[in-house]
């Protein structure tokens, strides 16, 4: 995330499947976590077991001292691209000045993240030795694991003096201007791609090398964006490779900023914030699950521009943090970036969203009721089981894929950059998750890998172009054909127009000489070029020659990829649902999103029962959940709950020190200091009276309703006990 620097964490395994667990047995296990570069105040009492420390200077000791203090495991993180790193760029590491580092276009100018001593770095070996030092400081001060975050080289750099030595130091050619041609431009993307893969491997070998020595295991994650966002932000970054170089996981850093970038369906242009983040969390566990890697999911309460209301910037929050819980596999979150920057005192935002009338609307601090919101959200990530029980209630046909790789962002520049909305991805996965199907990003580098055989066999149909991308590897063919011939059906929707079709690479050198990477798919499936449906083996390839980004662009294109999904799963006696929603069902949790574009399914989807609705800070119980157009939920189901005793269903804090009798229920409760805390609990004895720090809560902030009630009080940072007697 660009206006602070994103993201550390610390986190180990989660498997809680009940409710009621205090911090220490369910936060602690590091599955929450969230980062700041401030220390520990009364206003950043976050519910999470870990905090990520940013930033490697005079104070980070100290941070950490401090966060520790208060009960949270400690990790730092440092930025890759880009950072506080004056002292290397002066020549205070190696009595060298490396200014001609800095990433920088075509024009001359530099591409600055803030200021000319923050800019965006151009890596050569130098800058990975100066990172690790950095690195193995924070390890002295007391980190348990780190954090590397945000590994960027833009598409229009390639100009600096320092990229233009590495250019003839990889390639022993004299540099060539990126948009001199498509091949150079591909070249320079691989070349980019390659030096912050070596900056990172740099940094992972020599603190494996510092646990070593000091009998510690250090775990090493990266912090980076989803292929699709770098993608279509013009970014070149290692992306799939980096679990081959040390990494032991990532954070999937989706929210609100990457989510509500723009994209084209059936012609019309604009912000699709849920249906993107689905697609961006899962391109990240597509790539984490090739390896049992761990993964966990960012979501930000607000967003980088400072200039959106409070209420957009919930909306978005609940669409990707929706998106995020649709993705069963994961369930270990950074719940949010920068708390100081959300609930500080002095943190303020439009009250309204701005108008051409009102184009500076009031500004305020966080709304009580959002605050409310979302702390009850954060402890509800707490108690989420992971894949285990997980089952769909509403979705279209699973296993469903499209294949990406990384150089979609190799073809993102001059002279012939690729569609700048995308459209060659969002073409093939949006009609099919327009239409209710849990469609997934699938990574063409991992199905590549020979230790991720049968990567592919959990899919029964995937979708492929190469316009705008190509596949990096031969090796990836012979795997899509085997998988084709025990029984997968194939769509190709590829036009061959691609100029990036003509760049250097394995399809056209070492005696291959294909005009295009499709070519060289189809000899190895027994296939000429001819449109149509084709058996091959016990599965079949559907291949229409079109682009993918012009059907984005057409006013039916999502009827005409629909036509062509339809068909392939005909050939292969695969039955096509679709839905007009996507509901799951985690334990005792319920996630729902209504797709904003569909004509399936005109009646929504509905459930009866008893539902807390923890997207509302007064955590009421709903008794009907309808699931229309437009909705994003995520409620309790109270009837999936044991119906004996008391219990805590829903908080907005943290828990600890939970008990329960017969004619009592006690715990402490912790949270942001001076927030309002929602909590309703089930019970079945008649409640008599609220006691929270010793005083009786007012009978006005109790209220019972079906088998529950809940009650109000103000949060304290330091925690504070609450009785309830029957």
């Amino acid at each position: 995330m660009k206006s602070f620097s994103l993201a550390i964490l610390l986190s180990f395994a989660l498997s809680v499947t009940g409710l009621g667990q205090s911090r220490q047995s369910a936060a602690a296990d590091d599955s929450l976590t969230f980062q700041t570069g401030q220390p520990w105040t009364p206003r950043t009492q976050i519910n999470a077991g870990a905090v990520m420390v940013y930033g490697i200077d005079d104070t980070t000791a100290e941070r950490i001292r401090g966060w520790r203090a208060h009960g949270y495991h400690v990790s730092v993180m440092t930025g890759v691209a880009w950072g506080r790193y004056a002292p290397y760029l002066r020549g205070d590491f190696d009595g060298k000045q490396h200014w001609d580092q800095t990433q920088q276009e075509k024009s001359g100018q530099l591409i600055l993240h803030s200021g000319r001593e923050v800019p965006y770095i151009s890596p050569d070996e130098s800058y990975g030795n100066y990172l690790a030092q950095g690195v193995l400081a924070a390890l002295d001060a007391g980190a348990e694991a780190i954090y590397l975050e945000e590994p960027e080289f833009w598409a229009r750099a390639g100009w600096s003096e320092s990229f233009k030595r590495s250019w003839q130091q990889e390639y022993h050619e004299t540099w060539r201007a990126p948009d001199s041609s498509p091949d150079a431009q591909y070249r320079a993307s691989k070349l980019k791609y390659a030096l912050y893969r070596r900056a990172l491997a740099q940094v992972f070998a020599a603190v494996k090398q510092y646990g070593a020595a000091h009998g510690r295991t250090i775990p090493c994650y990266v912090a980076t964006h989803s292929l699709i966002n770098y993608a279509q932000w013009q970014i070149v970054s290692p992306e799939s490779s980096l679990l081959g170089v040390g990494a032991d996981g990532y954070i999937a850093q989706v929210w609100t900023g990457t989510a509500r970038t723009p994209n084209f369906y059936n012609g019309q242009l604009r912000e699709r914030t849920f249906e993107t983040a689905f697609l961006e969390y899962g391109a990240l566990q597509n790539i984490a699950r090739s390896s049992a890697k761990k993964i966990w999911y960012l979501d930000d309460p607000i967003e980088d521009n400072p200039n959106h209301s409070w209420s957009d910037y919930k909306n978005n929050w609940e669409s990707t943090l929706v998106a995020s819980l649709l993705q069963p596999e994961v369930s270990r979150y950074e719940v949010l970036p920068w708390p100081e920057r959300i609930f500080g005192e002095h943190s303020v935002y439009p009250a309204e969203e701005p108008t051409a009338e009102h184009p500076a609307p009031a500004r305020t601090p966080i709304p009580q009721t959002y605050a409310t919101e979302l702390q009850a959200v954060f402890h509800a990530l707490g108690q989420l089981p992971g894949q285990t029980g997980a089952r769909w209630l509403a979705a279209g046909t699973e296993g469903v894929g499209v294949l990406v790789s990384d150089t979609l962002m190799f073809e993102r520049a001059a002279p012939s950059p690729s569609d700048a909305n995308l459209g060659d991805f969002y073409g093939l996965a949006m009609p099919l998750l327009m239409h209710g199907l849990p469609v997934e990003p699938v990574q063409i580098e991992s199905a590549s890998q020979a230790s991720a055989q049968n990567f592919l066999h959990r899919y029964k149909i995937l979708l492929l172009t190469y316009d705008g991308q190509k596949p990096p590897t031969p090796q990836f063919h012979d795997e899509l054909a085997r998988w084709v011939r025990a029984g997968g059906a194939l769509v190709v929707v590829d036009d061959d127009q691609d100029p990036y079709n003509r760049a250097t690479d394995w399809w056209n050198t070492g005696g291959k000489h294909f005009a295009t990477p499709r070519e060289d798919l189809f000899q190895k499936l027994g296939l000429a070029a001819d449109e149509g449906l084709h058996k091959v083996g016990a599965g079949c390839v559907l291949y229409a020659r079109k682009s993918p980004s012009q059907l984005s662009r057409d006013p039916d294109g999502a009827e005409q990829l629909l036509r062509l999904f339809r068909q392939a799963a005909g050939s292969i006696h695969l039955p096509v649902r679709e839905s007009s929603a996507l509901v799951l069902r985690r334990g005792v949790y319920i996630v729902a999103a209504g797709l904003d574009a569909t004509d399936t399914n005109p009646v929504p989807f509905s459930l009866h029962g008893r539902f807390v609705d923890l997207f509302d800070a007064n955590l009421p119980v709903r008794r009907q959940l309808t699931v229309p157009p437009g909705t994003r939920a995520f409620w309790l189901d109270l009837d999936a709950l044991p119906r004996d005793g008391a219990r805590i269903v829903a908080q907005a804090g943290a828990v600890s020190n939970e008990a329960a009798t017969a004619n009592r229920l006690s715990f402490t409760a912790t949270g942001i200091e001076g927030t309002r805390a929602t909590v309703r609990i089930a019970h079945v004895r008649p409640v008599r009276t609220i006691l929270v720090g010793g005083k009786p809560l007012p009978a006005a902030s109790i209220h019972a309703e079906a088998g529950t009630t809940s009650f109000e009080f103000l949060n304290v940072a330091l925690g504070q006990k609450v009785e309830v007697l029957f």
